[in-house]
């Protein structure tokens, strides 16, 4: 659901609208500033016209996101890891803004068998340079991943900080979708309406294709059968609101999604259950 999310906001010289802000660049750089430019409105293509022959710390760090935009992960990675090592060691805001892009790229390749110590401490790193908004990436990043390690409780305490924080619009887009899959995987539906809407909302005024794209995404999940019901002689398909209604009732409800059985009170009627 979130896979795609970010890359057109986190550059290595700055984050979002006017990516180039962070750094004043010198004019020889100015290719770096329209490239970053570039990232930031969704136009990958335009991004790497301007240094796909350059091989400097900068233009390795948004090849390496433009290639990520194009879903081109594995080059995507080698990038941001090759600049990484490039930039200095009097520039660690560079490089947690590499090793932030990288986890960004791990998540869309579903590769969570790192340690998340590095993305912690870029995390640390950006905030004490009061780069908050790539700081706030990182962790809506760790929340990501332990969503899609199964721990939800843990991935409900990395997002909280954020909750009702004034954020740039396109993160506050990726966090509702966050929490509308938080939502969702307790099955409070109308939570994740919420959410959702708040991230339509978010990814409109960001005017960022892929979020709005995944915002809708997320909505129709919202509107296709989830489960199956079966009864005497019956078989019906459920939506994950009328499977919420029917965990809620009193039917005995064989859960094959999570392995688990429900039962209603003393009493329910037998013979009914729904397979998720």
């Amino acid at each position: 659901m979130l896979a795609r999310a970010g890359f057109d906001r986190l550059s290595p010289n700055g984050c979002e609208d006017g990516p180039s802000r962070a750094i004043n660049l010198p004019p020889m750089d100015s290719l770096i500033a329209a490239s970053a430019r570039a990232l930031a409105a969704g136009d990958p293509l335009g991004a790497l016209k301007r240094v796909a022959l350059r091989e400097d710390p900068s233009a390795l760090a948004l090849r390496g996101i433009a290639m990520a935009q194009l879903g081109e992960y594995p080059r995507a990675r080698e990038l941001l890891r090759n600049a990484a090592r490039a930039f200095g060691p009097r520039e660690a805001v560079a490089r947690a803004r590499c090793v932030v892009a990288e986890a960004e790229v791990a998540l869309a390749l579903r590769d969570l068998a790192g340690s998340p110590r590095p993305l912690a401490a870029a995390a640390a790193t950006l905030a004490s340079h009061a780069d908050h908004a790539n700081a706030l990436q990182a962790r809506l990043i760790m929340a990501r991943r332990l969503l899609l390690l199964g721990r939800l409780d843990e991935a409900a305490q990395a997002l909280a900080p954020l909750e009702g924080r004034a954020v740039p619009p396109a993160l506050a887009a990726v966090a509702g979708l966050v929490s509308a899959e938080l939502s969702l995987r307790a099955l409070r539906t109308a939570l994740a309406r919420t959410a959702l809407e708040r991230a339509f909302q978010a990814a409109e005024h960001a005017r960022v294709p892929a979020l709005l794209a995944e915002v809708a995404q997320a909505r129709n999940a919202l509107e296709r059968p989830a489960a199956r019901r079966l009864g005497p002689g019956v078989e019906q398909l459920l939506r994950l609101d009328e499977v919420a209604a029917l965990f809620a009732s009193e039917a005995l409800v064989v859960d094959a999604c999570r392995r688990g059985l429900r039962a209603g009170p003393p009493g329910a009627a037998p013979g009914r259950a729904a397979r998720a």
